[in-house]
């Protein structure tokens, strides 16, 4: 009797993991200037890193990334590695909590919104120092070899979500900032390859920017600037393989009505022309987990992987692996098991030291991703 073929699904996540009490202690304390030993500081950060690859290992990731162990966030970790970004900018909440404004006021009452800072644009742009991005990829070399890991991610963030989160006080117009923004993480993204890494583009803007940098635009002038947003990331990309670069979307990582959300059948023509070759997006929040069906309409092209989220990272419910498989099973059938990787929504600490879901139900979580992506390859 033949043996029964099956191709397995390799698993993922989006790139943000739980980090020490420690860590997060050193982080805010640099981020608020208090004095710090240096290569005390590079030992914890190098130590935490190997831990977290061990254990995306023991739990059984296939394509690991170093937890955004070193980053206070994904977007303003950038102020260490440009020039132009100082002081801070005001929080601007999504337009969905404006329409509800008893839940956004016991969201703000909760206490759980992080204090660090979002530096503004102050001046002009470039490369400051690749130092600590050099230390980040040496620290993840390390804990890969270590672990037995043949590959691994890092996560960057795109020119639309600095632009996003910390507005220019320098530019005379958005555009020529994400130009220069843009050209400014040109050096990252391609050093991120040249490390041999996969390069994560983190581009929040294309789903999460329709209800904050653009809520005052109508859909189709939203739609105008996610293009030239996707423009400006593919400039900032010439240099880098298609095959070693993915991307992803989301709508924000917070519990929330998101009634505000663009239809993911509505931007994802302008998001597929996007140059990285996998594609990471929500799948499993309740106001985004019906849209699977958008993939079995639209012209995909052939040589996009994707990475649809089968965890939800903002409820600490962990979702059964039979759940997983069956949520993997509407992909497969619209692109095959060969170009599906089963990823989470988003980060499971998108800052430091806060997440919605608790560390060890982050990891419980992980690990029935990894189950239920094995279930799902036994039916492939």
């Amino acid at each position: 009797m033949a043996a029964i073929r099956t191709t397995r699904i390799r698993t993922t996540h989006v790139g943000s993991l739980p980090r020490s009490g420690l860590v997060a202690d050193l982080l805010f304390g640099r981020e608020k200037g208090l004095p710090f030993d240096a290569a005390a500081y590079d030992a914890v950060m190098a130590e935490a890193t190997m831990v977290t690859i061990a254990r995306q290992r023991e739990v059984g990731i296939d394509i690991p990334s170093d937890g955004e162990t070193s980053k206070i966030s994904y977007a303003t970790y950038i102020k260490d590695r440009l020039t132009g970004f100082d002081g801070d900018s005001p929080r601007e909440p999504p337009a969905d909590l404006d329409d509800y404004p008893a839940f956004k006021l016991r969201l703000a009452k909760a206490g759980g919104t992080p204090q660090y800072r979002r530096p503004r644009c102050v001046g002009p742009i470039a490369v400051k120092s690749m130092e600590p991005l050099e230390k980040d990829m040496a620290a993840m070399r390390a804990a890969l070899d270590a672990a037995g890991y043949a590959e691994g991610f890092m996560n960057a963030a795109s020119p639309g979500v600095i632009a996003l989160f910390q507005p220019s006080d320098h530019h005379a117009s958005l555009d020529a900032y994400l130009a220069d923004i843009a050209e400014g993480m040109r050096a990252e993204y391609e050093a991120i390859v040249a490390a041999g890494l996969i390069l994560q583009i983190d581009a929040p803007d294309l789903g999460l920017g329709r209800h904050m940098m653009y809520r005052d635009l109508d859909e189709a002038g939203f739609l105008r600037r996610a293009a030239l947003h996707i423009e400006v990331l593919n400039h900032a990309l010439r240099n880098v393989p298609r095959e070693r670069v993915r991307m992803h979307v989301c709508w924000g990582n917070y519990e929330g009505p998101h009634t505000r959300d663009i239809a993911l059948g509505t931007v994802l023509p302008v998001v597929l022309k996007a140059k990285p070759g996998a594609l990471l997006f929500e799948a499993s929040n309740p106001r985004h987990a019906h849209e699977w069906t958008v993939w079995r309409e639209t012209k995909i092209p052939d040589d996009l992987v994707l990475i649809p989220g089968c965890l939800d990272s903002t409820t600490n419910f962990v979702e059964h692996p039979e759940l997983v498989a069956q949520r993997l099973g509407a992909f497969v059938d619209a692109v095959g098991a060969e170009r599906v990787i089963a990823g989470t929504d988003c980060g499971f600490s998108t800052f430091a030291g806060f997440g919605a879901v608790d560390p060890d139900i982050a990891w419980a979580k992980l690990a029935s991703l990894v189950e239920g992506a094995a279930i799902a390859s036994r039916r492939a």
